[in-house]
């Protein structure tokens, strides 16, 4: 039986803003083995991250995958898994709890989160791992690893080699402190580059035994917090300053209001930094006394992340296209995702070779990224749908260069890919005769072949479901002009494999005479354009719509035409 609807519309309404989901219709049973499979993902992640430093996955596909599981979890009632953190919990105990920190989603959780507080300040959130730091009589003597907030593991046999680490302090004080190791970056431009695996390195770095000193130069400190320091965050930062942790004084900022906490969220993700950041950190100026910290969020502290630089979308549907060529195109169709303020609801893949390597179907979670900042690009597959739902594919012998040349059962793809090439801007340059306008006059059976089109008027046209009586008039003009096109757009819109600085004085009878050694004669054809276009203009189908047109009348298609110019 399948869970009641009311319920999971309430526990839809208790999910997070920052996803937009809806909750999935599945069986009880199905969404036992979804949520066992990710929860297991999750955990060997979170093993292998923790235990041996080694970063299975993207830190933006990890936060958005957990995302996923509390939706997930939230929408079906089901009980929290253990926590990520359970893996990395050690043998030290910190003398003073890391803190949590929750996630702002979007400007009006932050508005909301400033609501009432004063002395906030804004930090560049750094994409490190977090350490305890004990110092006795001014000396370094002790690193430990967060872990689960309450113990972590002793790092200390690496602080020889962190070389760039304060490691005397001016005076003779004991103190503890918090903060990020990162890996030191030259002018990094988070926009740009990204975190370019930052996190994941300095993790994998302290993992090991011993460090070389080569290896302890390239990681860094941000203090981050003086727990048992001055109350007040602005004396704190000067005293650390004096200290010899420069940094925590240069790249805080006291905030007042949102459009202040944006400014520098935008600046620091645009600007070069010596770090890999993530987003920001808002802290109050004051907080609660370190005795009273717990390893969970607390209410002083918070973050605001970048745009992720990869979106976790799921597959709703596999679809494939043909092209004028015969290609085929598989396209995932995506449940909407936003990757930099972009909504993205779809994705090539390229070729069906591709496709059928990946094995990708609906129900799948894939990782998506922007090629050049605007193009959706698949970067992988992150999690495999428990059912597996089939997916009819064309046979990689269905379509080809001389395949759909009219519009039967099954060609209607390529037969309008066709249409569109013929039109467009490689070849006849007609307005207003894009893809949706020859997929209406195909749906109405007005346009069966590449030549059909030559013969409809303007009431014809304005017979057809979605084309107005203004359009159908620019639409019987456009297609009169082509009448009078050169023969060497036509040619060039039906696809003939021409070279475009190629000049000839041939009609269409003269181009027939020609055998695949003669074009292989002519300058800019080598042997395989040569065979190519012998193939073409002596395919039957070709061959056929040459002696529509000339029926049609269209110039260079019957004897004693003008000459090809380029």
């Amino acid at each position: 039986m399948r869970y009641p609807l009311l319920l999971t519309l309430l526990l839809l309404l208790q999910a997070p803003l920052a996803r937009a989901e809806q909750c999935p219709d599945w069986s009880a049973q199905h969404v036992d083995a979804e949520v066992a499979q990710l929860r297991a993902t999750l955990a060997r992640w979170d093993d292998h991250y923790h235990r041996q430093g080694v970063a299975l996955v993207a830190d933006a596909l990890y936060d958005q995958s957990r995302q996923r599981l509390e939706h997930l979890q939230q929408c079906f009632g089901l009980a929290t898994a253990s926590s990520p953190l359970a893996s990395a919990r050690g043998p030290i105990p910190h003398a003073v709890p890391h803190t949590g920190i929750d996630k702002l989603a979007d400007r009006q959780a932050v508005a909301r989160w400033l609501v009432g507080k004063t002395g906030v300040w804004v930090q560049p959130k750094i994409d490190g791992v977090a350490v305890s730091l004990t110092y006795r009589q001014g000396q370094l003597v002790q690193l430990v690893s967060r872990g689960d907030g309450v113990q972590g593991h002793d790092w200390s046999r690496h602080i020889p080699q962190l070389g760039t680490l304060t490691r005397q302090l001016p005076q003779a004080i004991d103190l503890q402190l918090q903060g990020e190791l990162y890996l030191r970056l030259d002018q990094h431009v988070q926009a740009r580059a990204g975190s370019a695996n930052a996190r994941g390195t300095v993790a994998g770095l302290l993992a090991r035994k011993q460090l070389t000193t080569e290896q302890g130069a390239g990681i860094g400190l941000f203090v981050w917090d003086w727990p048992h320091g001055p109350s007040q965050q602005a004396e704190r930062l000067k005293q650390l300053a004096q200290l010899g942790f420069p940094e925590s004084l240069r790249y805080s900022i006291a905030i007042r209001t949102t459009d202040e906490a944006a400014h520098w969220r935008d600046h620091w993700y645009r600007s070069a930094l010596p770090f890999a950041t993530d987003g920001v950190v808002l802290r109050q100026g004051s907080r609660p006394p370190a005795a009273r910290w717990q390893a969970k969020a607390p209410y002083w502290i918070a973050a605001w992340k970048y745009p992720y630089a990869q979106a976790l979308a799921e597959v709703r549907d596999v679809r494939f296209r043909v092209g004028r060529t015969g290609k085929v195109t598989p396209v995932l169709q995506l449940l909407p995702v936003t990757l930099d303020d972009r909504r993205i609801t779809q994705v090539s893949l390229g070729s069906l070779a591709r496709w059928h390597s990946l094995d990708i179907r609906p129900g799948d979670q894939v990782a998506i990224s922007l090629a050049g900042l605007t193009i959706p690009r698949l970067e992988q597959v992150v999690h495999r749908a428990v059912e597996r739902q089939a997916v009819s594919a064309p046979a990689p012998d269905r379509y080809h260069a001389h395949s759909c040349w009219q519009a039967s059962e099954g060609c209607e793809e390529q037969f309008i890919a066709r249409l569109t090439w013929l039109s467009g801007k490689h070849g006849l340059a007609l307005p207003r005769t894009g893809p949706g306008t020859w997929r209406r006059l195909v749906d109405a059976g007005l346009v069966t072949s590449m030549a059909d089109w030559l013969y409809l008027d303007a009431e014809r046209l304005g017979q057809v479901a979605g084309i107005s009586d203004a359009t159908s008039a620019q639409l019987a003009s456009s297609f009169d002009a082509a009448r009078s096109r050169p023969f060497a757009q036509w040619l060039r819109g039906l696809g003939t494999p021409l070279p475009s600085s190629l000049q000839l004085a041939d009609d269409w009878p003269g181009l027939e005479k020609r055998s695949s050694r003669e074009w292989q004669a002519l300058a800019g054809i080598g042997e395989k354009r040569g065979q190519q276009l012998a193939a073409f203009i002596a395919a039957d189908e070709v061959k056929a719509l040459a002696a529509e047109l000339a029926l049609a009348g269209i110039n260079g298609f019957q004897n004693g035409s003008e000459p090809i110019e380029q």
